[in-house]
Formats: structure tokens, sequence, C-alpha cells
């Protein structure tokens, strides 16, 4: 059981956690970076099959490789949007992955388990789900730790394990940025940026049958 405070401490840090983009250089300490590790490693996964791996990234050659990654992607991105939205899209800053004193890039490998693992014979794709989990559990520690995360998404899988030599049949699913930052977003910042709103968790909720109240 949990006291009350502890439980208040969890929702806290839940409706807190922020995606950043801005970072100081300071070095973390080893002993948080192996707790926000460990926290991802305690993350569920279906059929037990502990999908995930991590990269630690901290030599700056290798940062600026991966920042070039996602900077091609972003300008490739870009098309899809016109005028106002697309300066918006262009001006989404991806320097946190050279700024930030750590990058790990989290990979996903669907052969980990063998060829039976409870569940996902079923639904294949509960690899790329657990994996998601273990990435919350850092997101979720992180911020208990007093560090800023931020997740890059969009860069083409191959130019990443081309850079961290990642072998073929792996999945390399996020690339997060880790750091001190002097500007903790009080709000989403795509929401600040107005891009989006948060919905409304009524209209998102149904009763026995989609779409009934």
């Amino acid at each position: 059981m949990f006291t009350e405070k502890e439980r208040d401490a969890i929702y806290k840090v839940i409706e807190t956690r922020r995606d950043v983009r801005t970072f100081r250089s300071d070095p973390l300490p080893a002993d948080a970076v192996e707790r926000i590790l460990e926290a991802a490693h305690h993350g569920p996964s279906v059929g037990f099959m502990q999908p995930w791996s991590f990269i630690l990234i901290t030599a700056d050659e290798i940062k600026a490789k991966l920042a070039w990654a996602a900077d091609k992607e972003r300008r490739a991105l870009a098309i899809h949007y016109e005028g106002e939205r697309s300066e918006k899209f262009m001006s989404l800053k991806i320097e946190g992955l050279k700024e930030a004193p750590l990058t790990i890039c989290v990979t996903c490998d669907p052969t980990r388990g063998g060829s039976h693992v409870l569940g996902r014979n079923s639904i294949p794709e509960t690899d790329i789900m657990s994996a998601s989990c273990a990435i919350q559990n850092m997101w979720l520690a992180s911020c208990a730790e007093g560090i800023a995360l931020g997740w890059v998404s969009f860069y083409k899988k191959n130019d990443v394990r081309d850079i961290l030599s990642i072998p073929p049949h792996v999945e390399p699913i996020a690339l997060l940025s880790l750091g001190y930052t002097d500007h903790y977003p009080t709000a989403p910042i795509l929401e600040t940026e107005k891009w989006g709103k948060r919905r409304a968790l009524d209209d998102l909720i149904y009763r026995e049958k989609w779409g009934e109240k």
C-alpha cells in the first residue's frame, strides 16, 4: 500500500512530465542515470519478452550525426505542411540532441524470447508496446529526478542503424535526450505553440460499446 503523500507524488510526476527541447551541458550523476535505466528495465512486457536495449551516447561526434539524421527527416517532412503550420513545424527544436549531455537510443528486438512469446503470437506489435512502456518509465523517473527528457521521433531508422551499428533486425524506436534545463515547460510544447490541444477526457470514454455514452 502507498501513503496518500506517495500516491499524490506519483500523479504529480505524471502530470508534470514534459517533452523538453532545451538543455544545459552539465553532466548527469551516474547514479541518477542508473536509476532511470532500472526504471525502464522494470517496465511491463508482454510474455516477459523484455525486448528493449539501451545505447548510451555521450560522444559529441555521434550526437552530431544523430542530429543530422533528425534534421534531414524534419526537412523532408516539412513538405506536408503549408504556411504558418510549416513555419511552426520547422521551428521545432532538435538541437537538444547535440546540447544534452546524454542521448539514449532505445531499441526493440522482435526476436527476443524466440519464436513463441506468450501474447505476441496473437498481436505481433506487442514488442513495440512493451518497449514503449519502458520509455514511459524512463520519462517519469527522469522527471522525478529533476532531469529533463526529450523524445526525438523523426528520423530514418536505417540512418540511426548505420550511425550506431545496430543490427538490421533490431528497431531503433526512440532517441531520448537527457539533461538539466533552465526552461521546463509548464504545458506541452505543441499545446503552447497552438499545434493542438488536449482533448476532453469525457469525449474519449464510452460505456460497454464504442460510441455509447
